[in-house]
């Protein structure tokens, strides 16, 4: 089986080129979702939809995990959302779940994603690889779904990246003191990479890695596919996709 996988992976150009740097296996799901599609950026510090148990395929899953005004203490998940204009509550986004670098072609993430155009919950705590286009053709960022936007396109990947921007939702204000607006535009968030200092220290790798694996470049377009979640994804959210 291992033989066929490996196959797979140097099918779809997803090993390292650098044997020296981490190259972990990334297995395609038979019958996944696939497409071409587009990407923009967000981190609007506010709970992840996938954080509530009802908009999980299997609701005896566990949500995907939200957090403290710290960021970092877990709470509970029947906890309202600090975003939410009704009901607002004390949860919010986790700063563990902004992206890093596995190897100098491969970053892991997590995305707000529709495949419809609308709210889309049908992908929760699955996993898809995104493989940039353009500019960035050759690198990867292979990211967990925890959040379906609203204001989103088919096959639409929102990644959450800090200092990206906000959005139509705004609880960094309440977290961390930032503008109204939050940090930079609302929608498409700083411009600069010396701008990431103005986030908390706590967000300011996710900041920086926008401008470093990405290159600065502003919502390249992609291709993707759906795949088994790595067990770092995994752990660090709580949350994995049951059938």
């Amino acid at each position: 089986m291992r033989h066929v996988i490996v196959l797979a992976l140097i099918i779809f150009g997803y090993v390292s080129t650098c044997t020296s740097e981490p190259s972990p296996e990334i297995i395609p799901i038979p019958g996944g979702k696939q497409g071409t599609g587009v990407t923009t950026r967000f981190w609007d510090c506010c709970k992840p939809s996938c954080s509530w148990r009802g908009n999980l395929r299997n609701t005896s899953a566990t949500p995907v995990t939200s957090c403290g005004i710290d960021g970092d203490t877990a709470v509970d998940p029947d906890l309202m959302s600090a975003c939410d204009l009704q009901n607002k509550g004390p949860a919010y986004m986790c700063t563990n779940q902004q992206p890093f670098v596995v190897n100098s072609t491969l970053a892991y993430g997590y995305v707000a994603a529709s495949f419809t155009g609308s709210t889309d919950y049908q992908l929760c705590c699955g996993c898809v690889l995104l493989s940039f286009q353009g500019q960035l053709a050759g690198k990867h960022l292979l990211a967990q779904v925890t959040d379906a936007g609203s204001d989103l396109v088919v096959n639409q990947f929102d990644i959450a990246i800090p200092g990206g921007g906000v959005g139509i939702g705004n609880g960094c204000t309440e977290q961390w003191n930032a503008p109204p607006d939050g940090w930079g535009a609302r929608y498409g968030g700083i411009s600069t990479e010396e701008e990431c200092d103005e986030l908390p220290i706590q967000l300011q790798p996710g900041c920086h890695f926008r401008f470093q694996f990405m290159e600065g470049v502003p919502n390249p377009d992609v291709t993707f596919i759906q795949v088994e979640c790595p067990r770092e994804l995994v752990d660090t959210t709580g949350c994995e996709l049951r059938v």
